[in-house]
């Protein structure tokens, strides 16, 4: 993008996301209350410094790649709740910087384990308002923070594959519903073996997902990319959501979607340490008007 690193890189991806979803909802960057946002980097960096180019209230949340549906659960409750009538709720990942601070630099080279997923590089915003004709933020499972003893940097589909069936039998129970009331269920980035696991686990919790559900990270990608098990990052489940979901439920296709989001929450230090990785799933219920 014409920077001279790859953290600048994402922030500016980032600043585009956030002018760009204002832009479409025909919003300038002062009608938006506040901005939720959060990513990948040490202290959220890249949304920091994007808010400040942008001289909006800033609320940083970080849950990793779960940031997504964290962001709208608050920004949404805030609305619901009228204190705002217009809120800006984003993320973002990039490939380079996420792999530098997490795992190895790029230019070590180091071989990637089959079970591994590859950090999207992307960018999303939504603005979330109490007017307008959009889909609606219907509900929001806030999830808990569960650790099943994975401690494989590499293996993040097997982490964060129990946190999110925690959540999504959360959702079903707080929303009385079951699998086969929503057009699509959406995880964010477990990836195609992490698909399988949550599959495998929730099949023992009494729900068969079937058709119906689908993982971010396995769509991110085609076949012939090579990216092993798929996506992975904040961005990841932010951009199908935005350019992939959202449009169609808007045009009718879906009707009423879950997207649970996952994050694995562990730090280069806590790793090293020895220490195994927590993760938390976020979901949240979309439909049309």
């Amino acid at each position: 993008m014409g920077e001279k690193n790859f953290e600048r890189a994402e922030i500016l991806m980032f600043d585009e996301a956030v002018r760009t979803a204002l832009s479409e909802a025909r919003q300038t960057v002062g009608d938006a209350q506040v901005l939720i946002s959060g990513d990948l980097l040490n202290q959220m960096t890249t949304s920091s410094y994007t808010a400040r180019n942008l001289d909006l209230p800033h609320l940083g949340v970080y849950s990793a790649c779960s940031t997504y549906t964290e962001a709208i659960s608050l920004g949404a409750t805030l609305i619901d709740a009228g204190h705002f009538e217009t809120v800006a709720c984003a993320t973002a990942s990039h490939f380079a910087t996420a792999e530098r601070q997490f795992r190895y630099p790029l230019e070590y080279g180091c071989q990637r384990p089959p079970y591994a997923q590859w950090t999207v590089t992307a960018a999303g915003c939504c603005i979330l308002s109490s007017k307008g004709n959009g889909p609606l933020v219907r509900s929001a499972t806030l999830g808990k923070v569960v650790d099943f003893g994975q401690n494989d940097l590499s293996n993040m589909g097997a982490a964060m594959a129990p946190a999110a069936t925690d959540t999504m039998c959360a959702l079903f129970k707080e929303t009385n519903t079951e699998p086969c009331d929503y057009d699509m269920i959406l995880t964010g980035d477990l990836g195609k073996l992490g698909s399988d696991i949550l599959r495998d686990l929730m099949n023992e919790q009494g729900y068969y997902l079937g058709q119906r559900y689908i993982d971010c990270g396995s769509l991110v990608y085609s076949v012939d990319q090579n990216c092993y098990q798929g996506g992975s990052g904040a961005g990841c489940s932010a951009s199908v959501i935005n350019e992939f979901i959202l449009p169609r439920i808007r045009e009718g296709v879906y009707k009423k979607v879950a997207y649970l989001a996952t994050g694995a929450l562990m730090s280069t230090q806590s790793c090293y340490q020895g220490e195994t990785i927590p993760c938390v799933s976020h979901g949240i219920v979309i439909e049309g008007e």
